[in-house]
């Protein structure tokens, strides 16, 4: 239960329906108890009166006594009616109380896994795979619910039925009672060693769930290079090697379950043969009644369901404790970059490298190392080099996705960890190179950077991002869902509703992430058109493989396993006649023989 002990925050939130449906349970039970005495009595009647019913045979008030017998049976009968309709009343109440409360409860949890995952770091989604958090946030969530709702309800009712059937048999026979319950302390000791076996399996169980999620979400989300690769079968095998290593397992804890319940019949059989052999000879002797008999014989079969319930209930809690175990690992996971400033302040755009180092936490690559550089706000930066020189990584840094781990990021004059969180960058418009859309409208993953934009605002980003006339074309134009991760569309279409989305926040600064490589020439000029006048006096860096000649750089950083190589102008470096100079002669050659070819 040491696992499951944080959850008791919540029992304290909903403490009224659950002492409403603790009091509920009791109450249906106490109705429940009082049945078996009622039929007593009626037992009791019957057998005190076959004596008198035989004396009066053969006359006609043996007539009028068995009508009148009839009519005290009836009466019996209708009261056990009617104790079974109130018991079902209230059982009724007792689990709109206590699996409502566990559906709440299960709502509340799933809130908050899902606010710690949007809160934790890039790190920590590097270290961990998609389908592994989907397992848990649905799985798991789901088997600690079981334990809110169905094993407490079932635990209180196992309880406050014991208790109340208990003390309604010691008061009619100690003697007989200890007898009945002598095979419980073995009930008891079995099922403490089965359930530490449930407990190990389950988690077992559930890693392995975790496991096959994981492979199926990246079969999915890769399944255009399955398929062009033809591995659509190879992929089939592994995914069934994987599920019968998860059906062994799962039978084998099935296996572990069966004992439970042959056990408990056995148990509760031995139970009933006791009654009936030790009441029978206490009613010899006078003890007891025949009908005390028939009560506890009712009383133990009361208990069976109860009681047989206990291996359920183990199971169940032994699963919910793996399942907890597995949310709390993340759930006491600390985010490495916290939202430590709640000030939002205005950002001009004075960006600062103050010999900024760092090491990826993971692998313990060093990106960059010593870089220093400053941007004036309103000025231009591209940011060139060969791929895994660490040019992704600078943006990465300025948005604060990670924190570096030498030297200091300023902006305005302010380190960037003193800065509002949100605000750093709800101020900056970053399109990354692994450009993602949601499964939505067009119109709403352009307005996912402005919530309130309204249709005239989205169309007139959706031009500034030469994407307008592409959208138009569409079936349902700007409503055109575009599938899963934006699959319906181009890589450059992609890519434009991705800059439209930053646009349209009106950054105050503008990072690019090599996010015009799958556009063409004319396309890039709109592009790029736009940023020459409606963010002239924007900061802007945009991380390129290519050199815009229509867009005019106050600084070009070249990098080089982490470090600068160059830095300048563009007249400037291509006087050093090094990599950016190379660089450039190969895309004027590019071009001009494309221009020839068109010719």
């Amino acid at each position: 239960m040491k696992e499951l002990s944080v959850l008791n925050v919540y029992f304290y939130r909903y403490r009224w329906r659950f002492l409403l449906g603790i009091i509920f349970v009791a109450v249906s039970n106490y109705f429940r108890v009082l049945q078996p005495q009622i039929i007593r009595e009626a037992l009791d009647l019957v057998v005190g009166n076959i004596g008198l019913y035989r004396l009066f045979a053969g006359s006609d008030l043996q007539a009028s006594f068995f009508g009148m017998l009839g009519q005290y049976l009836l009466f019996f009968g209708g009261l056990v009616l009617l104790l079974a309709l109130m018991m079902g009343i209230f059982m009724y109440f007792m689990r709109q109380t206590i699996i409502v409360m566990s559906r709440l409860i299960e709502y509340d949890i799933r809130k908050e896994v899902f606010a710690h995952y949007e809160n934790l770091d890039l790190a920590f989604y590097k270290r961990n795979n998609t389908g592994d958090l989907m397992s848990r946030i649905t799985e798991d969530v789901n088997k600690v619910r079981m334990y809110l709702g169905p094993a407490v309800l079932y635990g209180i009712n196992l309880s406050t039925l014991t208790v109340l059937v208990i003390s309604s048999m010691i008061s009619v026979s100690p003697k007989l009672t200890l007898y009945c319950l002598a095979p419980l302390p073995f009930l008891s000791l079995s099922i403490y060693y089965v359930s530490n076996l449930i407990n190990k399996k389950s988690e077992v169980i559930q890693r392995q769930l975790s496991h096959l999620n994981s492979t199926a979400q990246e079969v999915y989300s890769g399944i255009r290079v399955v398929k062009s690769y033809v591995q659509e079968l190879p992929m089939i095998k592994y995914f069934a090697k994987e599920s019968e290593d998860y059906k062994e397992k799962a039978l084998d804890l099935a296996r572990v379950n069966a004992l439970f319940f042959p056990l408990m019949l056995l148990l509760i059989g031995a139970s009933t043969l006791l009654t009936v052999y030790i009441g029978g000879r206490q009613v010899v002797n006078g003890t007891i009644t025949p009908g005390n008999i028939a009560e506890f014989v009712i009383y133990v079969n009361m208990l069976t369901w109860p009681v047989t319930a206990i291996g359920w209930i183990a199971s169940i809690i032994q699963q919910a404790a793996a399942s907890q175990k597995r949310i709390n690992e993340f759930l006491q996971t600390e985010p490495a970059i916290k939202k430590s400033i709640q000030a939002s302040t205005p950002i001009e755009g004075h960006v600062t490298f103050d010999n900024v180092s760092f090491i990826y936490p993971d692998t313990g690559i060093e990106a960059i190392r010593g870089v220093s550089f400053e941007l004036l706000p309103g000025q231009k930066m591209a940011i060139v080099g060969r791929t895994g020189s660490g040019k992704t990584t600078i943006a990465d840094l300025l948005v604060r996705m990670y924190d570096v781990t030498k030297g200091q990021i300023r902006i305005d004059g302010k380190d960037l960890r003193s800065h509002d969180l949100d605000n750093l960058r709800q101020c900056i418009g970053y399109v990354p190179q692994d450009v993602f859309l949601f499964s939505d409208t067009i119109a709403n993953n352009i307005a996912f950077g402005k919530r309130d934009a309204h249709q005239d605002e989205i169309e007139a980003f959706a031009r500034h991002a030469a994407v307008y006339e592409d959208i138009k074309g569409l079936s349902e134009g700007f409503g055109t869902r575009v599938g899963e991760r934006g699959v319906t569309l181009s890589g450059g279409q992609k890519q434009r509703v991705s800059i439209a989305r930053a646009l349209i926040k009106k950054p105050d600064i503008v990072l690019l992430d090599d996010s015009l490589s799958a556009v063409d020439t004319n396309t890039e000029k709109q592009i790029l058109g736009y940023f020459n006048t409606v963010l002239a006096q924007k900061t802007a860096i945009i991380i390129t493989h290519r050199i815009y000649a229509s867009l005019e750089f106050d600084k070009i950083l070249v990098l080089e396993e982490g470090e600068i190589a160059e830095m300048g102008t563009h007249e400037e470096l291509l006087q050093n006649k090094g990599y950016y100079a190379d660089m450039y002669e190969r895309q004027s050659l590019e071009e001009s023989q494309i221009n020839t070819s068109e010719i």
